[in-house]
């Protein structure tokens, strides 16, 4: 395959140009190209006659005057990419009385054109020792992009999901006994290790100018008590027997603290690491835990506080509404009755009576009576449930799409992003006119270098800042985004009387709805089909 060319030729009545085809694939010739190369040799044309002779299909000579062929050397046309990546250039053949170029004379030009780097040398041997490839792009110097790094991250030998949900076995009933929450751990074994960075190849441009790759982020295991790193420092493993967990990167072990019953017999429990309790927790009676709170059995009127989860065996009776959990992370319980709940993340039951619940997540009622009647349930994303409601009319409301906080924090933040990225704009002025005066020979004295340092060290923290401020409003965004598909989910039916808000909408519900949903859909809440 070659592209079709062409070249400056004697003919019978004085020169022109020859037309030669292409074959194979090659690219036709184009009358641009021809007639620039001619404008650049000054040498006279009609353009009508060669693009009639370039419908031709074989060679042909097209006459241009009666002289003797002018004596033309090999040329190029180059073209250097925006970014100085590539060099490509296109050959055009010499006279019939002309020379070809030499490849140290092409070289030459390169270089006079700081062209160093990446040079073809195979390509340009190859054009050089043959009859030439004419009118056909060439790439002679590429450059090398950067082979990026890849950063270091952590390997973690326990579970870190907090938000694992109760196994629902074949008759329908959720397993609220064997929910395997806690990580247990033991003396002498390794929690996590690091899997260490590899920093990345540097490149270059045509130029010789270097490509940095990107800069590799460094693995650090944070840890607390109980827990020894090894001589490496790739790796942590415990002292003790007892609970691990990942508490914002930051790993946690603490031993669990395991009684029969919360009664008179120990009193109120207040314990920084996780508690398990194989029996009941008995009414006025509390419970603190830094970590998670397992109650096998039932609870009646209680107090519980965990900064993990909250899981209790046989549900929950809050004796005339003195009962309150308090989770960072889920509830998961058996049934709930005239108990306060307020949870950082989802809340999982079989009923709610009369109860005034707020989940950070969702609020899901399975099982086999998935029950709500009476009370507020409320939920940022989600509430599901079998049946809302009774037959007797009582008073059930229930609230989704509602977390004012992530809107306040997402503005915050976007000011925030907004500041920050002024006064980095404002540094790098600063720094491009002490660097165009550094040029022109300005000569700075000590306490001015040290304010460019300075200023230097700003834009390098703030950048980083930047990035971590940009992070954190994508995370925003997204949780905001789930906000507006919050919903109500209806399995069996809801009775009148129930009043579903979803954002800044509210509709009291009138009569009985089977197998639905409720959404916001143009301000107000409506029902849609499952």
């Amino acid at each position: 395959m070659q592209n079709g060319y062409f070249r400056l030729v004697n003919d019978s009545e004085g020169f022109g140009i020859a037309l030669y085809r292409p074959t194979g694939y090659g690219e036709e010739l184009q009358i641009g190209e021809i007639t620039e190369y001619l404008e650049d040799m000054r040498i006279g044309y009609d353009r009508r006659w060669i693009e009639k002779q370039l419908d031709v299909e074989e060679d042909v000579v097209c006459h241009l005057g009666p002289d003797d062929c002018p004596v033309c050397p090999e040329t190029y046309h180059l073209e250097e990419s925006s970014d100085g990546m590539t060099v490509t250039v296109r050959f055009y053949p010499p006279s019939e009385t002309g020379e070809r170029m030499t490849l140290n004379g092409f070289l030459q030009d390169l270089q006079l054109r700081n062209i160093t780097r990446g040079v073809q040398m195979n390509v340009l041997q190859e054009h050089f020792q043959s009859d030439g490839s004419y009118c056909t792009d060439i790439i002679v110097a590429k450059g090398k992009e950067p082979v990026e790094g890849t950063d270091a991250r952590i390997e973690y030998f326990f579970d870190t999901d907090m938000h694992r949900r109760p196994a629902q076995k074949d008759d329908g009933r959720v397993d609220y006994f064997n929910l395997s929450t806690i990580n247990h751990c033991h003396k002498g074994e390794m929690l996590a290790r690091i899997i260490p960075e590899v920093r990345g190849e540097m490149g270059y441009d045509v130029y010789g100018r270097e490509k940095k790759p990107r800069e590799v982020k460094r693995g650090v295991l944070k840890f607390g008590r109980n827990i020894v790193m090894s001589e490496d420092k790739l790796s942590i493993s415990s002292t003790v027997d007892g609970h691990v967990a990942l508490q914002d990167e930051k790993v946690i072990v603490s031993a669990v603290y395991m009684v029969q019953n919360v009664d008179v017999s120990t009193g109120n429990i207040s314990y920084e690491g996780s508690v398990e309790i194989a029996g009941n927790v008995s009414e006025n009676f509390e419970v603190k835990a830094g970590g998670n709170v397992v109650v096998n059995g039932l609870v009646e009127g209680a107090k519980i506080t965990a900064g993990g989860n909250i899981i209790i065996g046989k549900g929950m009776n809050g004796m005339g509404g003195k009962g309150y959990l308090r989770a960072g992370g889920d509830v998961i319980v058996k049934f709930l009755e005239n108990v306060r709940v307020v949870t950082g993340g989802y809340v999982e039951t079989e009923a709610i009576l009369h109860c005034r619940v707020s989940a950070g997540s969702e609020v899901r009622v399975d099982g086999r009576k998935g029950l709500i009647v009476g009370g507020y349930v409320q939920a940022a994303n989600k509430v599901m449930a079998k049946t809302i409601g009774g037959s007797m009319g009582a008073a059930t409301i229930l609230e989704v799409g509602v977390n004012p906080l992530i809107k306040s924090q997402y503005t915050r933040m976007q000011k925030q992003l907004a500041d920050t990225t002024k006064t980095v704009k404002d540094a790098e002025v600063i720094l491009e006119n002490f660097k165009d005066k550094l040029k022109k020979g300005f000569k700075y004295n000590e306490s001015q270098l040290k304010y460019m340092k300075s200023i230097t060290t700003l834009v390098e923290d703030k950048s980083v800042e930047i990035e971590q401020i940009t992070m954190r409003l994508e995370k925003l965004r997204t949780m905001m985004e789930i906000q507006k598909m919050a919903e109500v989910v209806i399995n069996d039916q809801v009775f009148p009387g129930t009043t579903i808000i979803i954002g800044d909408a509210s509709k009291t519900i009138q009569s009985n709805f089977h197998y639905c949903k409720f959404i916001k859909e143009m301000g107000e809440v409506r029902m849609a089909p499952l």
